[in-house]
């Protein structure tokens, strides 16, 4: 039914095949051959009109399949590249993956997982379909995309954290003690960094980059500064010494509260605060609580450990104890109570690193000594550990 004045085939090596009386002349600009396509360039006129093709390479040269490395870092890229799926080729993704390095290399919606060396099946652009009895009804919408396209820009965007990788200063700290079982850094919640040196604590601050010496506990071997610990709110600061003594500093007014002797026999390698509570641990594997606000020596004694203390973390919520030792157990205390409500030993070397969760309660980890090298995760309501991840070194404590 189409009339042979007007029909043209292109062949595959660019010989044309002509039907009826259509003018050669007209023909031989409308479908040009690659020689006289080049010609023309040179010529510089344009005389030749091109038909695009939009074959399977159609996909390849608009670069609307796949994804690259460097695109997997441009969310706003792939946002692009989804939606002309949509709209082009009928995808109907309505969400992008997570741009990681993990994530398949083919195409970015769901299922998709096609290969960029493969090249897709032809589609033909042009063909019209009846919506699909499955699809959302978009009869009241005013957006000319489709409702899939719609649901993908109404998600929130998914940006990358990017973690520097320089540091932002670094710190003289000389003479510094090389000891795993020692807590010598602390941040405060004032954006202060509590160092100890030798006899010496130095505070650090980082909004002005100031360095100030805050005391000084002595000057005999036994006198060294062991741990640092800052109260959760407000200015003051806990030091425990090699000698067994723990003094309370106002850093604000570099003047000294308290003075605790007495109590522990051998150093204080770690401590804890709850509030007004402050927990210690030391060598004789004995942890003391002591309220701040009284002058006694302290108000409790836990007797859990069999070896020295080596990490003390409450919860967030003030409710539990958790306790890691040189015995390698990790010991879990209600705060009321003076037997472990649990004892986990599944660690194979002394357990230092503790640490709470904040946003989901109960759930504890702890990491592992040279001899262990794995970070645990423990479900505190039904004792249970959820998982071991081997870390292929010691665990130490990270100070936030």
């Amino acid at each position: 039914g189409v009339s042979r004045e007007y029909c043209a085939v292109l062949g595959g090596g660019g010989a044309h095949t002509f039907f009826g009386g259509m003018d050669p002349d007209y023909a031989r600009r409308l479908t040009p051959t690659k020689g006289s396509a080049k010609k023309a360039t040179a010529g510089g006129s344009p005389s030749c009109r091109y038909i695009p093709t939009r074959g399977p390479t159609f996909h390849e040269d608009f670069q609307i399949h796949g994804r690259s490395s460097a695109q997997d870092a441009d969310s706003s890229k792939s946002t692009y590249e989804t939606l002309l799926r949509n709209e082009l080729l009928g995808s109907e993704e309505s969400f992008l993956p997570p741009s990681t390095s993990t994530q398949l290399s083919g195409g970015i919606g769901q299922g998709r997982a096609q290969s960029p060396s493969t090249p897709p099946t032809a589609r033909n652009l042009f063909r019209y379909t009846s919506p699909r009895a499955t699809k959302p009804s978009s009869a009241f919408s005013s957006s000319p995309m489709s409702v899939a396209s719609q649901v993908l820009l109404s998600r929130p965007r998914q940006t990358i954290r990017k973690i520097s990788k320089a540091p932002v200063k670094t710190l003289e700290a000389p003479a510094i003690q090389d000891d795993f079982y020692l807590h010598l850094v602390d941040w405060s919640s004032t954006n202060l960094l509590a160092v100890g040196l030798t006899q010496y604590v130095y505070i650090w601050n980082a909004l002005t980059s100031s360095v100030t010496r805050l005391c000084d506990v002595g000057d005999t071997a036994s006198s060294m500064v062991t741990s640092v610990s800052w109260k959760e709110r407000g200015s003051h600061l806990a030091i425990g010494t090699g000698s067994g003594s723990v003094e309370i500093w106002d850093a604000e007014r570099s003047q000294k509260v308290r003075t605790y002797t007495g109590a522990h026999i051998g150093r204080v390698g770690t401590l804890a605060w709850n509030s007004h509570t402050l927990s210690t641990g030391g060598r004789d594997s004995f942890i003391y609580h002591r309220d701040v606000r009284s002058p006694e020596r302290h108000s409790s004694r836990l007797k859990g450990h069999q070896q020295e203390v080596c990490g003390l973390s409450w919860s967030p919520d003030g409710e539990k104890l958790a306790s890691g030792g040189n015995d390698n157990h990790l010991l879990v205390w209600d705060a009321k109570m003076n037997t472990p409500r649990y004892s986990f030993l599944e660690h194979e070397a002394a357990v230092k690193a503790i640490a709470w969760s904040p946003h989901q309660r109960g759930l504890l980890v702890s990491g592992g000594g040279t001899a262990d090298r794995s970070i645990r995760f423990w479900n505190t309501l039904t004792g249970n550990n959820l998982c071991k991840i081997d870390t292929g070194s010691q665990v130490r404590l990270s100070s936030t």
